[in-house]
């Protein structure tokens, strides 16, 4: 019996599921974090420039290079472990580094990534974090660091995956420019699930951040959605008083539905990114199974507060966006309509018009053929005059005793003859 065949794409597809596969983390340890994004058209960039760059730092530590068009390495680099991914926007590059530093995220930390390499980095940094993962054996010691590394209004702690770990971090940027988040973990915690509690901060970070971008565009957005929605409405208000033709107010109307138009074909790659990435932030949170530590709020329930309200402005303004492109074709679809019932009162008065004239042509046409009646009646007259001078003789009949009788005969002969022809025609 033969095989039965694969698609194509059977093992590629499987392997999928398998390919970004979370870190194992010994405790203690450290994460150094970093995302990078092109400013303009990161979709689109040149995926190659990651690669090489990515190279360049395996060249480094002479680290075996990924297979060609790979969109995630991992391998160990000197004294650390380096993880890189890359994403629809973005590139990530996390060290992890076994042990702790002395001093609590020590920027020093963040030289793993060596300060020429970043130079050259192929876009700008998004965001870059320090991720500190220690132990958790004693609540008030816990307590105690949170309060000396943190701000202590912004700070987000959970209990998280029953009671494997305690999570923390304030979603600030410190003076050396990097996140900072903490992770304690209880006695017995394996090291691939802590691996999935770092790799899960570092995405809800990630992920916040680029779903920020949405509401920066909507900020730089207002201004132009406010100016076009007024138009709007005085070419409604227009449309209401019928002070400006139709056709004037109609190619006004065309204008601004093309910069709604304009507008939300630049703005919805971005809208929808954002949707995206706000799902994942909601996602990658709930994952965790979060439980209040120390009455502190939680990290949805920072996100409640903080960041729900951005999101919700991003929404707001997609939906007014779209909002104003049905006005505007609602209204362009009334003033074609009335546009449309101008023209057909200008074709109705026209034809009018012309039946008027038509009217008038066929008057002068039947006057002109009476008159024709007359002038053939004349000259038919004269030629039977001609022919019947022999017989006035005969008759006894003068010239003109003769045309007079002739003449009633011929006409109603060439009438009758005018009209069988006109019958003939019509």
């Amino acid at each position: 019996m033969a095989p039965i065949a694969d698609h194509p794409l059977r093992y590629q597809l499987a392997n999928e599921l398998h390919a970004r596969p979370f870190p194992s983390i010994p405790t203690p340890s450290t994460a150094v974090y970093l995302a990078v994004k092109q400013p303009e058209g990161a979709a689109g960039r040149d995926r190659a420039a990651d690669m090489a760059h990515l190279l360049a730092l395996l060249d480094r530590y002479g680290a075996p290079h990924p297979q060609p068009g790979a969109t995630h390495y991992s391998g160990r680099l000197g004294r650390f472990q380096l993880k890189w991914e890359s994403h629809t926007e973005f590139v990530t590059y996390t060290a992890f580094i076994d042990g702790l530093s002395s001093r609590p995220f020590d920027p020093a930390d963040f030289e793993v990534f060596p300060p020429d390499w970043l130079d050259r980095v192929p876009g700008v940094r998004m965001t870059s974090a320090l991720i500190r993962v220690g132990t958790w054996n004693d609540k008030d010691k816990v307590s105690g660091a949170l309060n000396d590394w943190f701000v202590p209004e912004s700070l987000a702690v959970s209990r998280v995956l029953d009671d494997a770990a305690v999570i923390a971090g304030d979603f600030r940027i410190d003076a050396a420019g990097h996140q900072r988040f903490a992770v304690f973990v209880a006695p017995g915690t394996g090291d691939r699930r802590v691996g999935r509690m770092v790799q899960r901060l570092c995405e809800i970070e990630t992920y916040k951040t680029m779903s920020m971008l949405g509401f920066s565009e909507v900020k730089a957005m207002s201004p132009r959605m406010t100016d076009i929605d007024d138009r709007l409405t005085d070419l409604m208000d227009e449309m209401t008083d019928n002070a400006t033709p139709a056709e004037d107010t109609l190619g006004k109307l065309l204008q601004v539905s093309a910069e709604l138009e304009t507008m939300a074909a630049r703005a919805s790659f971005r809208f929808g990114a954002t949707g995206a990435y706000e799902a994942i932030v909601h996602q990658r949170i709930e994952v965790l199974r979060e439980q209040r530590f120390d009455g502190r709020q939680t990290f949805s329930e920072f996100m409640m507060r903080r960041y729900d309200p951005a999101m919700r402005t991003v929404k707001s303004a997609q939906g007014r966006l779209a909002a104003m492109s049905e006005r505007a074709i609602r209204a362009g679809d009334l003033l074609r309509t009335r546009v449309d019932v101008e023209r057909s009162a200008q074709n109705q008065a026209l034809l009018e018009s012309m039946n008027t004239r038509a009217d008038m042509q066929l008057k002068l046409q039947r006057t002109v053929e009476g008159l024709s009646v007359v002038a053939i009646s004349y000259y038919a007259v004269s030629l039977a005059g001609y022919a019947l001078y022999p017989l006035a003789g005969v008759l006894d009949l003068s010239k003109g005793s003769l045309i007079a009788a002739i003449t009633l005969p011929v006409v109603l002969l060439v009438w009758w003859l005018i009209r069988r022809l006109q019958r003939s025609l019509h």
